[in-house]
Formats: C-alpha cells, structure tokens, sequence
C-alpha cells in the first residue's frame, strides 16, 4: 500500500514533527508499505502528491496540521488519514475553545483566562501567583512557563504575543503530572511523569536525554486512573475526535484530577507517550502505525 507520511511544515514544532516521521517511516516500511515522507513545507505540492497513495498519516505539530487544515484538504479530494477531522482538530488546537467544552460537560479544568491580544496598561490578571503562561494554539510545552510576579508574567506574555498568538493564563495546580491516551474508542493506561530536571513537564523534560520518568502503567490508585480514563474518553468524544488522542492532566493531593489540554496529534515516536501506552497493552510500534492505517481506511469505505 501506498502511505503518505505528512510531516514538516513551519511552525515552532517543525523538528520534532521531522524526528517522530522517520521512525515512523520506518515502522510502517517494516509493515511492507511503501512509505512517501513528504514536508509540508513543499505545501503547493500537497494535494498532486496525496492523490497518488491511498492513505496518509498526519504527524504534523502546530499550524499547519493540528488546526484542521491539511486534514480539509485530503477531504476534498478523498485521501482517508487517521486522526481528527477538521473540526475536531480545530477545538482541540485552541486551548480556550476546549477549556470552556470541557467545563460546560463536566470535565474538571483549572481556572484560566484568555488574552487574545496584548492587555491595557492597567490590566491585571484574575488568578492569584503562580500561574501557568502558554501559548493558546501551541505545543511540546514551547512558550510555557511557570511565573511567580508581575515581571515573569510580562516576559513570557510578550514572548508569545510576538510569534503572533494568544496568551493563555491557567490556574498552577500542585501534584502529579499524568497523561492519559485513546486508541479508537479505548482508554490507554495511563502514564506518570516524573520530570528529572525541572518543577513541571516543560520542553527539556520532554526531550532531552534522561529529562523525564514515564511510568506506564501508572502507579497511581485505581479510582484515580478510572477517572483519568472516564474523562480522556469523555473529551475525545464530546471535541469529536477519532482514532487517537492523548489528554494531559495534574492530580492533586486530594486526587481531584484536572484535564490541561487534548492533543489530536500526539508524539510518535517509540518511546513517546501514546506508544509507551499502547505498549503495554501489547500493541507494538509498528502495530500502532498499522491501526492507524486500518482505521482510515475504514472510514473510506464506509
């Protein structure tokens, strides 16, 4: 089968979307496919090349790819690719846009505030210090910080203003960092992170050498990983995903569990975390790579 493998392209996380593609690549050539790697960059080349495969699997971060566009495009000239439609991927890539789903359906979220734009002078945030600043339509924990005063909050407010997006201000809840993954219409077990070398999960901890401890499944008690899975599962229906998807948490001391954000794009490489979690369920890396074509697949011809 012909595989288009998307990937690239020019946001912030163009070089880890690259880094996941080519152990992708080589998952599904070891299935016998025969695997096309295509940047996205070359982006007036997209449709001419999708339509010479049957299949194409979206490993994009950011913009392009997460907010829906490119997965509009193989719709209009009928190429199946695993993962969210546009819609779907649209709500999950906007941070605010999801809070507010979540909240309404009754999926405990921290408190936040959306700043579309750079605030009057005399602004002040709502949320008592600290706080948690992040890029709205952002990932990979790229302009994220953890700020304490007026000052820090300012820096990293101005940092992502200036790449052009909106600012995200979230209520900073102590306790553990647990994320929770589905496969089709199934919860994964979910994984704990330990980060090694800083407070929280941030960019270093993702992906620098030794930066994190996973542990999946999680050794957390059981009622709190039923409602980890009760509530990636409920996210992933009511945002309207499909096939995959990976729901970050904070569990508190009272073991109150705290959706942070849905990916629709997760990390695809052997030791990411969807993978680490479809692992222990048996499902190895290349078998993972052959759901992913199987489930397109079957929405065509359905």
């Amino acid at each position: 089968m012909r595989i288009l493998l998307l990937a690239g392209g020019w946001s912030t996380e163009r070089d880890i979307s690259l880094k996941g593609a080519h152990v992708m690549a080589e998952a599904i050539q070891s299935l016998g496919h025969t695997v096309t790697l295509f940047d996205i960059a070359n982006f007036d080349d997209l449709l001419q090349t999708a339509v010479t495969h049957d299949v194409a699997i979206i490993n994009l971060h950011g913009q392009p790819g997460e907010d829906g566009l490119v997965q509009a495009m193989l719709d209009c000239v009928g190429i199946p690719y695993q993962g969210a439609d546009p819609a779907g991927s649209f709500l999950a890539l906007n941070k605010a846009a999801t809070k507010q789903i979540l909240r309404h359906v009754g999926i405990p979220t921290p408190d936040w505030e959306f700043l579309p734009k750079r605030p009057d002078p005399s602004w002040e945030p709502k949320l008592p210090y600290p706080l948690f600043v992040k890029s709205d339509v952002g990932g990979s924990s790229i302009h994220l910080a953890r700020v304490y005063d007026r000052e820090s909050l300012d820096a990293i407010m101005e940092e992502i203003f200036a790449a052009g997006v909106g600012v995200l201000i979230e209520e900073a809840i102590a306790g553990m960092e647990v994320t929770c993954g589905i496969l089709g219409d199934t919860a994964l077990p979910p994984v704990l992170i330990e980060p090694l070398h800083g407070a929280y999960f941030d960019f270093s901890s993702k992906y620098a050498e030794n930066g994190a401890r996973e542990l999946c499944p999680a050794p957390i008690p059981a009622e709190v990983s039923s409602a980890l899975c009760e509530y990636a599962l409920k996210a992933h229906q009511v945002l309207g995903l499909r096939d995959v998807s990976r729901s970050d948490f904070m569990v508190d001391a009272a073991k109150q569990c705290y959706l942070l954000e849905v990916n629709t794009l997760p990390g695809m490489t052997t030791t990411s975390l969807v993978p680490k979690e479809a692992q222990a369920l048996g499902i190895s890396f290349p078998m993972l790579m052959q759901h992913f074509i199987d489930m397109a697949l079957a929405r065509k011809k359905a």
